[in-house]
């Protein structure tokens, strides 16, 4: 496994009950990230606070990147955190995930320069998660999963390489929850378009850049599993205004948006 310094990104709003499992499935790590960095798009002090407990007894630093709720500011936030990000590799997830022990290690083991990462994630059922919440479990049984994703709750390290380049090959298949790549990288495309106001796609549109800049992906099959704790979908308003603009993306093969992450460093 080579040992890159490593930013573990979470990007969280208004759920303290579901980042506190996500902190301590970070904090049971086979290996930990160099630091851990909050993007938090507006919570109030209740997140603060637990972000706060969470760093007093964290083995590496935990950086709370916050900025005032002005509506869904995603892009942003996350922007503003990578801009932070101290390290030379970043891992990027959702405050509603659970990470599995190895999470990191096998980022780290697929990491290669000239590469981005994606990975898949296990959905809880509603009454699995409740109990995850309920025993504050961050080792989810089977029953506790939907059915349908189970194998992706298996962990296989010989297939991951075999799979890194075979599997998931189009290039907007993946979530955002669980990706990584190289800081420059991301500085190079501009980062997150922020001009992305609305739910959804926002993953997509920065692959696809990522991909026109010549940073091939590759999928991480058979690990860094992590669980997503349930709750209701976001609202998919202007759903096509997102859909539009990666369609100009693809038809003109931008590498590079113009409301990006250089206004932060």
């Amino acid at each position: 496994m080579k040992r890159i310094p490593t930013s573990l990104v979470i990007s969280t709003y208004n759920k303290p009950q579901y980042l506190n499992l996500c902190l301590k499935s970070a904090m049971n790590q086979t290996v930990m990230p160099d630091e851990i960095v909050i993007a938090d798009d507006g919570s109030t002090a209740e997140t603060a606070e637990l972000i706060k407990r969470y760093a007093a007894q964290s083995p590496v630093p935990i950086v709370h990147v916050w900025q005032e709720d002005c509506g869904f500011r995603k892009c942003e936030i996350m922007n503003k955190a990578f801009a932070r990000c101290k390290g030379e590799y970043i891992i990027q997830s959702d405050g509603d995930i659970i990470f599995g022990r190895h999470f990191v290690q096998d980022h780290l083991y697929l990491a290669e320069r000239g590469c981005f990462v994606c990975g898949s994630r296990v959905y809880l059922t509603p009454e699995g998660t409740q109990k995850m919440f309920d025993r504050e479990r961050i080792t989810p049984r089977i029953s506790y999963m939907q059915s349908s994703h189970v194998l992706n709750s298996v962990r296989i390290k010989p297939l991951q390489k075999y799979f890194a380049c075979r599997y998931g090959k189009r290039i907007d298949k993946l979530r955002g929850c669980n990706m990584a790549f190289w800081k420059d990288d991301i500085v190079k495309v501009n980062g997150y378009d922020e001009s992305l106001t609305f739910w959804g796609h926002e993953d997509g549109e920065l692959a696809y850049r990522l991909h026109f800049a010549g940073v091939r992906k590759k999928f991480l099959k058979n690990g860094a599993v992590c669980f997503h704790l349930y709750h209701k979908e976001s609202s998919r308003e202007n759903e096509e205004a997102h859909i539009a603009l990666i369609k100009r993306v693809i038809d003109n093969k931008l590498q590079r948006c113009d409301n990006g992450i250089d206004k932060y460093l």
